[in-house]
């Protein structure tokens, strides 16, 4: 007789039927179909809706997905300061490039990634709708887009499968091919509307998009190629995204992560989030407390931010398409209270930096969202301190120790910080802390339309104009200056102001696609600053030394 999983569906029986009279009989001689008589359709969305929830952490906590694609990039690091954020040292061998195969998050991403994989595979066994089965493979093929970029492997099974035999496993060319057909499959039986946190057909096809082109990468990630083919794809999906009118460009970017960022024009697909809910799934105040000083929310000092998370100087200077890094970027703020449009000297610096005045968030906080460098301000216009006796003015300067290990005088004080999702303030400071409204991103039109432009530029006959045209709109719409020229990457320069993988990271930052961008546009095993050496093993994490243990199928990657 078939084994089936019982805890999952214990809970949902029950909730699902009430005080509906069900044959006595043990869990495991129930076969799929009495379970799914008895679940319903209302009992199989519940079950949908607990893959959906695995969303929420993977995709919002700072020690899960952001760990392994941000600070292992040139965007993110996290110094150790006195005995905050020492954990062993997890923190800078993902920046410097030293992990192993017993590394906590190593392990902890692969878990939760698998975990979304099992659930969704889950709901396909119990007779879901058209729709539903649609949503779950649309859940589970994301969950191995992650497994596959970021391991080179993962494993999956069929619904029904005996449990007891460990599944199995795909690599390389094979495991892209099978992400895209599932894609290519369920696209048309996703819902055409239904809101930014569900897998629609837009959703999907961002989806598909990235794995067309990312597919050169798996196979070959030391020496990328892109079939004309892939690219032919990403173009033809991403233009019709463009072209259905459904998204556009917001008027202010930091509203795309705000607490009212439900209503975003760009926002493609997101974990939904509503103000002063415990219901939420997701801890999104994680976007903000990791990155900011103890003392930068009145209300709740001193434990307003937990005082890690950074960015370097460099990666900073890069929105500077000048010849001279950094130079139209920065203009200390000489009166505060008259400083109602920006701290920065060049009015038409790009807006993605931050650091303007921002209704709702400023003047509730003192905090601009964005990069956060310089003399820190409360929402009265005080300047803020640091916590030591005597205490220092709170100005972030860019300056890390070279090891990453702060001590000292400047102890919290060090790092630029940022602050892409602001807090929410909606309820006065009671959400700041927890339960906060603002959806977590994790696809958005602005990547869409990169995505094409990156096609364009890589296809077989390059459309370079067509390439410039889509990024100076996008350029444009975020108030920086046009681009006189684009080309993919500049290989001697990380920060080429005119190369569309600097162009996506001053889009994209902190938003959990760095490391990807950085290994398909060749620039991955690049010395970085805090970055001293590399190896190319690092392309792909190791398999989890316990993980491996438990399903024979999976194979350790090379030099692990």
């Amino acid at each position: 007789m078939k084994k089936y999983l019982k805890v999952a569906i214990s809970f949902v029986l029950i909730s699902a039927t009430g005080c509906s009279k069900l044959d006595q009989q043990l869990p495991g001689s129930l076969t799929n179909q009495q379970v799914s008589n008895a679940l319903g359709s209302a009992g199989v969305g519940l079950l949908l809706n607990g893959a959906y929830a695995d969303l929420g952490g993977t995709f919002t906590a700072q020690d899960l997905l952001f760990c392994l694609e941000e600070n292992a990039s040139d965007e993110a690091l996290v110094p150790t300061r006195g005995g905050d954020w020492d954990d062993n040292g997890v923190w800078r061998v993902l920046h410097n490039h030293t992990w192993d195969a017993n590394h906590t998050y190593v392990l902890n991403v692969f878990n939760s990634l698998n975990k979304l994989n099992f659930d969704a595979t889950n709901v396909l066994g119990f007779s879901p709708s058209a729709s539903q089965a649609a949503q779950a493979r649309f859940l589970r093929a994301l969950s191995l887009y992650y497994l596959l970029d970021l391991y080179g492997q993962y494993p999956v099974r069929q619904p029904g499968e005996d449990l007891r035999n460990a599944p199995e496993v795909k690599s390389g060319a094979a495991a892209a091919q099978f992400i895209i057909d599932e894609l290519v499959a369920s696209i048309p039986n996703l819902p055409t509307t239904g809101g930014a946190g569900v897998a629609t057909k837009n959703a999907g096809n961002t989806l598909l998009m990235k794995c067309y082109l990312n597919r050169g990468a798996w196979v070959n990630r030391a020496s990328p190629t892109f079939a004309d083919a892939d690219m032919q794809q990403v173009i033809t999906i991403g233009n019709s995204i463009i072209a259905s009118g459904n998204y556009s460009y917001m008027s202010e970017y930091f509203r795309n992560f705000d607490a009212l960022n439900s209503s975003s024009t760009e926002n493609i697909f997101t974990v939904v989030n509503n103000s002063g809910s415990a219901a939420n799934v997701s801890d999104v105040r994680s976007e903000w407390c990791r990155t900011l000083h103890y003392n930068q929310e009145t209300s709740t000092k001193p434990n307003s931010g937990w005082n890690g998370f950074s960015t370097v100087s460099d990666f900073y200077n890069s929105f500077t398409t000048g010849s001279t890094p950094g130079v139209d970027l920065m203009e200390g703020v000489t009166n505060y209270a008259s400083n109602k449009t920006g701290r920065y000297k060049d009015t038409a610096v790009d807006a993605r930096v931050g650091g303007r005045f921002y209704p709702g968030i400023t003047d509730k906080s003192g905090q601009r969202p964005g990069f956060m460098i310089g003399q820190q301000y409360s929402e009265t216009g005080a300047p803020l301190t640091d916590r030591k006796t005597p205490a220092n003015p709170l100005q972030f300067e860019p300056g890390i120790a070279a090891d990453m290990k702060e001590t000292g005088n400047t102890l919290e004080l060090t790092g630029i910080r940022v602050e892409k999702y602001g807090p929410d303030f909606t309820n006065g400071s009671a959400n700041y802390q927890g339960n906060a409204g603002n959806d977590e991103v994790i696809f958005r039109y602005a990547d869409v339309v990169l995505m094409v432009a990156e096609a364009k530029l890589r296809a077989a006959t390059p459309d370079a104009a067509g390439a410039l045209a889509l990024v100076n709109g996008l350029r444009t719409a975020r108030n920086a200056k046009p681009l006189a020229s684009l080309v993919l990457v500049n290989t001697a320069n990380l920060y080429a102001g005119n190369a569309l993988l600097t162009e996506r990271g001053r889009e994209l930052y902190w938003e959990k696609v760095r490391r990807t961008d950085l290994i398909r546009f060749g620039m991955f095993n690049k010395i970085w600053q805090y970055k001293p050496s590399d190896d190319p093993k690092y392309l792909v994490y190791p398999i989890p030394t316990q993980s491996l243990s438990v399903n024979p199928n999976l194979v350790q990657n090379p030099g692990y």
